[in-house]
This record gives C-alpha cells, structure tokens and sequence, in this order.
C-alpha cells in the first residue's frame, strides 16, 4: 500500500504567523505568505474548520465564504496541540514536538499534551514536567513581543497559565475571556493601537464536530455563531488591519471499521505504551519488537490505515522538512495514520474518546485542509 508523501504544493499553517509579522514590519520573519504591510493584525485559530466543511456549509457562513480564502496543510498529525505549536514556532511537529494529543516524553511516560497529564491514567504533571522543556524553541508571540509589537493572547480565561499555554503561546499577554461578546471585544481592544499582534482563539465548533459530528445539525448551529463571531470582528477592524481567519485540523465522523487495540490480541502483541489518537497513533514498541509489530498492524489493519515505521515516516515528511534528534523519540516505533472513515480505538483505556464521532488527525483532504480566509480593515 503507497503511503503518503508530503508536497509543498500547499502552504503549512506555521506559515502563517511569521507571515503576519513581517506584514507588520517585524524583522526576522518571512513573508512565505506575501500578505501586504498593515499596521494590526489579528490570527483567529477556529478550531475544527476545515477547508472541505466550510466549503460544503458555506450557506451557514456567508460572511466566512465571502472573504477571500485559500487552503493551507495543518501537517501531521492533523491535531489541535500540533496546530497551535505551529503558528506558536513557525514550525512544524518534527520540530516544536509537541507531536500529537498524546506522545511519549522520555523518562516521563505517555503526555496527554491538552490535559498535561499521564496518559491514560489522567496523573496531573503540572509540576513534574515544565511546558518550556517539553518545547523550549522560542515562540513567534515571544518574537513578536521583542520586536516591538503589542502582542496579546485572546482565549477562553481557563487556558491562563496552563502547560499547554505556556509550551506553545508564550511570549503574548494573555487576555482571558468567557464567551463570544467578550472575545470579540477583547480583540478590538487588542488591535486599538498601530503596531499590534493578536492571536485569538474560538473552541466550541471543535467540540460539537467531536460530540455530534461534522455537519450534523448542531455542528451547523456552531457554525453560524462562528460566522457571527467572525463578522463582528471584520465590522470592528480599525483602519489599516489585517484580519487572518484559520483552523488546527479539520474533521471527519468515524464508521464502524474502526478497530479496538483492547480487543484485539494482535495489535497489543509487543507495544509497550500506546499514544496519538484515533486517526492518528503513535506505536513505542518493545525492544526488539518493531518488525514484528510493524506487521502485525499491518496484516490486522489492512487497507483501513497508513502504517509506516519510524524512519520511514521520517523520510516521506510525515513531520516536516525536519525532526530533530530532541523530538524523534516521541514519535511511535511505529506510526499508524487512518484512511477513510475509520481509526484504531482503546475502549477500555480511552472510553471517552473511543465514543466520539468527529475524530481528527490523518492525512485526509477533509483533515488536513484548513481555511486561510483574509479581511482588511
């Protein structure tokens, strides 16, 4: 089975930062975006919209679909902790390493990277792990900062300090918010003065395309606040703004192809620890087990995912131009990326995440796609 190898045909998202802030003047940044100068600029991280959903709900988002936009690649994996890393470094995940929702950290175990806790066990290593050592590359927010600009940081007030934060948004003065209102007025207020950088941050389409499914009713519903939210940001743009609207991932509903590793002998025959996500698992295999289990997943898997070993992963840019030797380890002896609609499951281990619908991660246009949709002020 051919796996998937990586062009350039399509702009990575960690483009998209530097990109802004060399249109703000920021020496040190490329402008692989060609974006034209502007005073303010403002990044809107929509997590969950994909390129292929909004193309197919664009009647649920007419301001949305009236902007001009473009494709960009989330990169693998196709998950929240990667994307946001990505426009945080400018990097993709063989370099900033924040390498899934779940990945390895040496000496430390299986990191749920949203939660900053052991995985599965849910053990909280807020103070055991420092988010500037799981990725300690300087962040574009920090950049921004030491440019000169006024760099802020507008997400959901329960994201203030948090590991996660602080590992891929560092460097911006975070601006809490509660809902949609205050969101919206925190970003004008962050774009008040010439010389200004916002990033912001919408959730909840995410959340209900993972409870209910891409394109389900309630998902709609979501969508048109989302449209709301991004048309009263475009109304309150001051003069000489540049507005950025784009995605971690995109999504697709998983069928019932799915596999279950806890039911399965033959996928838990030499893995020693198990981390990623459903459309997209990292495989840390026992010593001398990689072959064995290389085949083993994939005889089991069959024409239902990708499977690949490490190096060879490595080598078709699965992570990026680049992995560096900091990262390598917490990528799976063995990676496993799903095809289609299905994905590999742990019923026993992840209930939670077994039952959702929407699920993320792979190499597929709806997954991978994500919208760059631009507004001027």
């Amino acid at each position: 089975m051919d796996l998937p190898v990586i062009a350039d045909d399509v702009p990575h998202l960690s483009r998209v930062v530097p990109s802004m802030l060399h249109a703000l003047g920021a020496e040190g940044f490329a402008a692989d975006l060609d974006l034209p100068r502007v005073s303010r600029a403002c990044v809107l991280l929509v997590d969950g919209l994909g390129w292929e959903l909004l193309g197919e709900y664009a009647a649920d988002a007419p301001t949305l679909s009236a902007l001009w936009r473009t494709p960009l690649r989330a990169g693998y994996p196709a998950t929240t902790a990667a994307g946001l890393a990505a426009l945080g470094t400018g990097l993709a995940s063989g370099e900033h390493g924040m390498a899934g929702y779940t990945f390895e950290v040496p000496g430390t175990g299986v990191l749920n990277a949203l939660r900053w806790c052991s995985h599965p066990d849910g053990a909280d290593l807020s103070e055991s792990l420092a988010a500037e050592d799981v990725q300690p590359l300087p962040t574009t927010f920090a950049g921004a900062a030491e440019a000169g600009l006024t760099t802020s940081v507008v997400s959901s007030a329960k994201f203030a300090g948090t590991s996660l934060t602080r590992a891929v948004l560092r460097g911006g003065t975070f601006v809490g918010v509660h809902a949609l209102g205050d969101l919206v007025s925190a970003t004008h207020t962050a774009l008040e003065q010439p010389g200004s950088f916002c990033y912001a941050y919408h959730s909840e389409l995410d959340l209900l395309g993972h409870l209910y499914g891409p394109g389900s009713a309630a998902w709609r519903m979501q969508l048109r606040q989302v449209d709301r939210l991004v048309e009263s940001i475009v109304d309150g743009l001051p003069e000489d703004s540049l507005l950025a609207v784009v995605a971690d991932h995109g999504m697709v509903a998983v069928d019932d192809t799915v596999a279950d590793v806890d039911t399965t002998p033959a996928l838990r025959e030499g893995v020693r620890a198990l981390g990623g996500e459903v459309r997209a698992r990292h495989v840390y295999t026992e010593d001398g087990a990689t072959a064995d289990v290389l085949a083993a997943w994939h005889e089991t898997l069959g024409p239902r995912a990708w499977v690949a070993e490490r190096d060879h992963a490595i080598e078709l840019g699965w992570f990026g131009e680049r992995v560096s030797d900091r990262v390598r380890p917490r990528l799976g002896d063995v990676v496993v990326a799903a095809r289609a609609h299905s994905g590999v499951v742990r019923s026993e281990a992840e209930p939670m995440e077994s039952r959702l619908v929407g699920q993320h991660g792979s190499f597929t246009p709806a997954e991978q796609l994500v919208p760059l949709a631009l507004a001027y002020g």
